[in-house]
Parts: structure tokens; C-alpha cells; sequence
């Protein structure tokens, strides 16, 4: 039954489908299409019309890849069962008290049960604690199709490195983890992989060992940017500049260069969770990577604290300042706003009567007017501004001028918070700004 799957899908025999086409999905729907039929699957049917008339909401392949490509795009959940190969690629968010939210995927393995044919091989992309794939996915499957796992259908896992909004890191170019619930699985999955994966693949040896490499692989990353910022707040206090700091220690070899910063998105900011979670669950409670949480989760409230008291030094009224903040998206060169950091500044600043103005020319506006119910001013509209908030890193506000900068200000002293500490500090000083950044 399984047994020469991989060249009937090379062959065009069969087809492989991507559930779930956001910015993960669709790039990986996308590559796969350039050489094997696929069949792209989303239940929102804005988003399917989107692709079927060429646009990329994304940004991540863009509108003229979406334009060429022969991905099948449908919103008809009945066209899964023309594929034998399916990739679940949904999102894993947190439930506001950071416990995980596994409906997406518990819904997507519905929908995917109901239309799981004899034969087919079933991969999940969803970052995970371990064991979700086995423990919550297969027994809906099964229930939904009345098939039985490990012998009328597979199942594999493959987490998603897709760094969104980077061009030089992408699914092509990325070395991925592959596994199977056997040795004849693993080896259909590193196959097909190794269609689009020109870096290669890497075969765990079980599901649940490539689920945890993918939680601790932005747990890594979230406890280090979590220590810059904890420098970061105590270099502050010291009057020392933390970028200054970090550029010398960085000299050293083996100094690791991360940044201080807002983490947010769906995966640096979730993904550690779900691994503390699971911890919990088998009797542990989690010291070093709650506490890195705790650290980043809070960095919004320091960076509005740090506005109100540039604000008072600059000698300016707190209530009803006139704020700008530049950037709104999760990280920068990029559309998405999902758990976006930037929020948090906003609620804080709006404690102290301050009712910020918004600008982002790269974010999906009404995705954030959903989502947080804040509207966006047109960038060339912002003037007469008390501070400043360059709060994410886009291409576009790193070719900012002074004199670009200056046009945003009002009367009296120039405060500039620039987060990510895109301009000359020095300059700006000598200019007589106000400027503070993480």
C-alpha cells in the first residue's frame, strides 16, 4: 500500500495537500507545486480567494509566485481526498493564561479525518510538545476516518523553520528535521521532503524526539534574547549603552550575539510554553524558562515606562503627549501582527493618558484592527509628536535621516525611543534628542 508512494507522487499519480495555507503552509504549497501535483487547503475562503486571483497576503513568495503556481487552491475540505500525502501546517497559539490552544490543530485533524483515504501518509508541521502528534492528532484521525493508524494510514512529523519575512533563511534553504512513526514512513517523509529541501534532511529517530527539538529550539532563542533584555534593563540603570556593551562582548568568539527586544509572534513567544506545560504536566515546574518568559513578556510595560520618563525628562506634559509609534508588526519585514509585542506598549502608554498614534506601512492593517481594534495613520501624517517610538526594525525605517526623523516632531525636545537601535545614537544626541533605546 505504501510501497512506491514516493515515485507515484514524482510521477504525478498522486497528490500531496498542504492544510492549513498561512505563512507557513503556502511556501511550502508553493515549492512542492514546482515539481509534484498539490492540492492547497484553507477553511478561510477570503484567504483562498486571495490566492486564486494572484495576491500574496503574506509577502512571503509574493504575488507573481501565487500568480504562476499550479497549487490547487480550494476551501472544499473534499478535495483532501484526492491526496495521499498531507501536510498539517496550522498554528499552535496560547490561551491567555499561556496554556496551549490546540484547537487549530484538533480542528484540522477533523477535517482531515473526515476525507483520510486507505494509504495515505499523514506528516504534521505544527510546533508541539511532545507527544501531540500521537496522543491528540492519531486518535482523531482514526475516529474520523474509522481508520486505523499504522496500518490503513501513517503518520510523520516535520516541524516548520520558516523564519517569515526572511529571504535568505527559507523552507529551500533550511535543514529539515524529518520523522515517522516507522522506518518506512520516515523513509517516504525524508523523501518527499527532499524534493524541495535542497539543504537536506535530518531523520529523528521518533516523533517526539523531532517534536521537542522544535519547542526548544525558540525556547533557546527566547531565554538568551530574555538575558539581553535583563542586561539591557540593569545597563540602563547603569547608564551604560547596552549596544555598546554587546558589540565588544561580541569580539570574543564565542560570544552567542543575540539582541534585546520584543518577542513576540507565534512561535518565540508560544512555543516555550507548550514544552513548560507538558513539563508540568509530568511533575516539574519550570525555573529557567519561566523565568526568560516572565522577562520578555514584560518588556513592553519597560518600554512605555521608558517613554513616560524620557517624556518628563524632556520636560513635557505626560497626559494627552502626543506619541508616535513606528511599527506595529511581530518583527520587522513583515506583515504579521499576531501577538505583536508592539500592543503591549500601547495598553501601558494609555494607562498614563497617552493615546499613541500608529504607523506601519508593512503591517496587514486590518488584520490589527481585528485583532486589537487600533487604526493606522498614513507614516507621511505623523507631526507635531512629543516622542517617538521606533519600535520594529523594517527596511524601510533604517534609511530613515535625521531629517526624515525631524519632521515627525513638534515643539520642545526631540524623545526618541528607538527599540531596536537602528540610527546613530551619537548623532542624534549631539543633535540635542532625547534618545534612549533598549
Amino acid at each position: 500500500m505504501y510501497t512506491n508512494l514516493y515515485e507515484r507522487i514524482v510521477n504525478g499519480q498522486e497528490k500531496i495537500s498542504l492544510v492549513g495555507l498561512g505563512y507557513v503552509g503556502m511556501p511550502i504549497a508553493v515549492a512542492f507545486a514546482k515539481k509534484v501535483k498539490v492540492v492547497g487547503y484553507d477553511l478561510n475562503e477570503k484567504k483562498i480567494e486571495l490566492y486564486k486571483s494572484g495576491i500574496d497576503p503574506t509577502n512571503e513568495v509574493g504575488d507573481e509566485a501565487i500568480k504562476n503556481t499550479t497549487v490547487e487552491f480550494t476551501a472544499d475540505e473534499t478535495k483532501l481526498r484526492e491526496a495521499k500525502f498531507h501536510i498539517v501546517a496550522v498554528p499552535t497559539p496560547v490561551y491567555d493564561d499561556h496554556t496551549p490552544d490546540l484547537s487549530p490543530v484538533e480542528g484540522a485533524s477533523r477535517i482531515l479525518g473526515r476525507n483520510l483515504t486507505k494509504g495515505s501518509v499523514v506528516v504534521y508541521e505544527s510546533t508541539v510538545y511532545p507527544g501531540v502528534t500521537e496522543d491528540v492528532c492519531v486518535p482523531i484521525l482514526e475516529k474520523e476516518s474509522g481508520l486505523k493508524c499504522g496500518v490503513d494510514f501513517k503518520i510523520g512529523y516535520s516541524p516548520e523553520r520558516i523564519n517569515p519575512g526572511d529571504k535568505v533563511h527559507r523552507l529551500e534553504t533550511i535543514i529539515k528535521i524529518v520523522s515517522g512513526m516507522d522506518d518506512e514512513t520516515l523513509d517516504i517523509v525524508a523523501k518527499v521532503y527532499e524534493l524541495v529541501v535542497e539543504a537536506g534532511v535530518h531523520r529523528a529517530n521518533a516523533i517526539k524526539v523531532a517534536e521537542a527539538a522544535k519547542v526548544i529550539e525558540n525556547s533557546q532563542r527566547d531565554i538568551n534574547i530574555a538575558f539581553m533584555n535583563e542586561l539591557s534593563i540593569i545597563f540602563n540603570k547603569m547608564g551604560i549603552d547596552t549596544k555598546s556593551v554587546l558589540e565588544a562582548a561580541g569580539t570574543k568568539w564565542n560570544f552567542l550575539k543575540f539582541y534585546p527586544g520584543l518577542v513576540g509572534g507565534h512561535c518565540i513567544g508560544v512555543d516555550p510554553y507548550y514544552l513548560t506545560y507538558k513539563a508540568e504536566m509530568m511533575g516539574y515546574h519550570s525555573q529557567v524558562i519561566l523565568a526568560g518568559r516572565r522577562i520578555n513578556d514584560d518588556m513592553g510595560k519597560y518600554v512605555a515606562e521608558n517613554v513616560v520618563k524620557s517624556l518628563i525628562k524632556a520636560e513635557k506634559a505626560v497626559k494627552n503627549a502626543k506619541v508616535a509609534i513606528l511599527g506595529f508588526t511581530f518583527k520587522e519585514n513583515c506583515p504579521d501582527t499576531r501577538n505583536s509585542k508592539i500592543f503591549d506598549i500601547v495598553k501601558e502608554l494609555r494607562e498614563y493618558g497617552i493615546e499613541p498614534t500608529i504607523a506601519d506601512p508593512q503591517a496587514d492593517a486590518a488584520e490589527a484592527k481585528h485583532l486589537y481594534g487600533v487604526d493606522f495613520v498614513d507614516i507621511d501624517t505623523v507631526k507635531d509628536m512629543d516622542a517617538v517610538v521606533l519600535a520594529v526594525a523594517h527596511e524601510n525605517f533604517s534609511h530613515f535621516t535625521m531629517s526624515d526623523m525631524d519632521k515627525f516632531f513638534g515643539e520642545g525636545r526631540k524623545v526618541l525611543l528607538d527599540i531596536k537601535g537602528l540610527l546613530d545614537r551619537k548623532a542624534y544626541e549631539n543633535a540635542g534628542y532625547l534618545y534612549w533605546r533598549l
